[in-house]
């Protein structure tokens, strides 16, 4: 990744924005629920508006500088895998299936297998 420097101090500023965008959660929920008696458009857009300012002040601070660098890293990763073709997908997916086929057929034959040597040799409870 690019921005691997590690910082574990942050400034006041930055830390009120966090605040802030916390408050601003707080503040949407409970227009959202004190709302409720203006009808569901006044609540919804209550609520809708105060997670908004929430994410742009969360974004605006050190911590969502950071979150949209690292987003930005990964979908260059991603980018870089090379996925398999759909012919490739589908064989490997049948060779699952064939076996998950295989081990349930051996498991079922090894019970039957010990189920007999116990119940029926061993034991003699079968007729």
């Amino acid at each position: 990744m690019a921005t691997s420097q590690v910082q574990t101090v942050s400034s006041a500023a930055d830390k009120a924005k966090l605040a802030l965008a916390g408050v601003l959660v707080v503040a949407a929920l409970a227009g959202f629920y004190f709302l409720g008696k203006q009808g569901p458009l006044v609540q919804w857009g209550s609520l809708a508006g105060g997670l908004a300012a929430a994410c742009v002040v969360f974004f605006l601070s050190e911590t969502g500088r950071q979150l949209i660098a690292f987003s930005r890293d990964a979908w260059r990763e991603v980018s870089k895998v090379v996925w398999p073709t759909r012919k490739e997908t589908m064989q490997m997916t049948a060779y699952v299936f064939a076996l998950v086929v295989l081990m349930a057929a051996f498991l079922w034959l090894t019970d039957k297998t010990l189920e007999w040597v116990l119940y029926d040799l061993i034991l003699g409870w079968r007729k």
